[in-house]
């Protein structure tokens, strides 16, 4: 089960996601939850009150020292590899670390 959204985190990924949108990002799904995409590859998502990214080991780690940032495991009992969670707490930098994302997912 997919954990509660507030309004303000909807808020929030819909302003990151608007300023992705002349790069090309478009909205979609993965198992279920919102997520961001460049073409068929997923860069961000929406789980609960927080955000997913795909990142690069650089910018992955600057990311896992704020305070509430961890790993992104959706209840697996194993973290996605490149992937961390960044709660609502630190929606100042989603939209940085959306833009490392998409750089790091074009390649």
């Amino acid at each position: 089960m997919m954990p509660k959204v507030s309004e303000q985190a909807i808020a929030e990924y819909d302003a990151v996601a608007a300023g992705l949108v002349s790069a090309g990002v478009v909205r979609g799904s993965m198992f279920g939850m919102p997520c961001l995409k460049i073409g068929r590859k997923v860069i961000a998502g929406m789980y609960g009150d927080a955000m997913t990214f795909k990142l690069p080991p650089q910018p992955r780690e600057k990311a896992l020292s704020l305070p509430g940032v961890e790993p992104f495991d959706p209840r697996m009992g194993r973290p996605m590899k490149e992937w961390v969670l960044i709660p609502l707490s630190q929606s100042a930098v989603w939209p940085d670390y959306a833009a490392e994302a998409l750089e790091y997912v074009r390649g």
